[in-house]
């Protein structure tokens, strides 16, 4: 066993704080990483704070881990030591249902094992994340990761670069399509980078000029604000392609409106219910349709890695020491971050 160390919230209404806790002894397929950093996901604070239920205390976030592999199991054949490796949402899936056959393992029928306030599928015990030092994890579940990339901005890679990778892959995102991200955030932002260097033209659909401005810096071709009925009328049937990354319930039906024929809008942000829901009329003129899609397998957020290193894609980041954590989730409740804190993990040394 490993005795590690990292930051856990013990209860809903309370801080994280120092916690330490032990990890398996690494079994033959496994890999042990010291984790570098720790990417904070706005899905950390909901399941900190209980907001979607279920959660398991005391809980060690953190789903989006880089680190270096310093042990490797007799079995692993994709790792040595030395080695930089990244972490995502899984760390185990059942591996044999249809999904899991498909390397779709986000989409395991007997449910996939989460990277924290999950429990493994052995032996029952709480997997704790990526607000620690060490991780070990089995190597199906790790990722290569390129030295040629700045490290701190890959972290956010492992959840919102493949959340929003996986749908303009599937959807066969490229050269001559038009592309609308919608919303500019820890998702958004990264759907601008990848759409462009896919080839696409990439519209930035917006409630703020402020933040077209940004997606343009980031790379968006155009801007266009939902607020603006002229502009929404004057764009209406012209997009191959939808990538709404809006967390909160929200009305799609005017964006529904701006797909072409047979096209789709990919839904990547909202958990809950659509408020008002889709109009039978938005989709059935004109044959659109809506989906969702969970970050992506293994083997794709492998492609996304491979991706990232040959057009130098990383993430926006802002880097805090782990004491400022707190601070940091209330920064996320006000939005204020363009467009992801990363903790460098190097700062659990230092006193709290």
């Amino acid at each position: 066993m490993f005795q590690v160390h990292g930051y856990a919230a013990h209860d809903k209404h309370s801080h994280l704080v120092p916690f330490s806790f032990e990890r398996r002894a690494p079994k033959a397929n496994d890999v042990v990483i010291e984790i570098l950093y720790s990417g904070v996901c706005h899905s950390d604070l909901h399941q900190a704070r209980d907001d979607w239920g279920g959660s398991i205390y005391p809980m060690v976030p953190g789903h989006e881990i880089i680190g270096r592999v310093t042990q490797v199991g007799a079995g692993v054949h994709k790792f040595k030591v030395g080695d930089l490796a990244g972490v995502g949402c899984l760390v185990d899936s059942c591996r044999h249902c249809p999904a899991c056959a498909e390397d779709l393992e986000q989409y395991c029928e007997n449910g996939a094992t989460v990277t924290y306030n999950g429990r493994e599928r052995d032996t029952g015990a709480p997997t704790y994340g990526g607000y620690s030092d060490l991780i070990v994890v089995d190597e199906h579940f790790v990722v290569k990761v390129s030295e040629k990339l700045d490290l701190k901005a890959v972290a956010p890679l492992l959840c919102a670069g493949i959340t929003t990778y996986s749908p303009l892959r599937h959807w066969q995102v490229g050269p001559g399509q038009k592309v609308g991200v919608i919303g500019l955030g820890g998702l958004g932002h990264m759907g601008v980078k990848f759409a462009k260097a896919m080839g696409a033209t990439v519209v930035m659909i917006t409630t703020s000029p402020d933040k077209g401005k940004d997606a343009q810096r980031l790379g968006a071709d155009e801007v266009l604000l939902s607020t603006d009925p002229a502009a929404m009328k004057a764009y209406a049937n012209r997009f191959d392609f939808l990538l709404n990354t809006i967390p909160v319930s929200h009305d799609i039906n005017p964006y529904l409106a701006l797909l072409r024929r047979d096209r789709t809008m990919a839904m990547v942000g909202v958990l809950t219910e659509l408020d008002p829901p889709p109009a039978g009329v938005s989709l059935i003129l004109g044959r659109k349709s809506v989906a969702g899609s969970a970050i992506g397998g293994l083997r794709e957020t492998q492609e996304m890695m491979d991706f990232c290193a040959e057009h130098n894609i990383v993430s926006e980041v802002e880097l805090i020491a782990i004491q400022d954590i707190n601070q940091a989730y209330e920064r996320l409740v006000k939005n204020d971050v363009k467009y992801r804190f990363v903790i460098d993990m190097a700062t659990l040394r230092e006193p709290s």
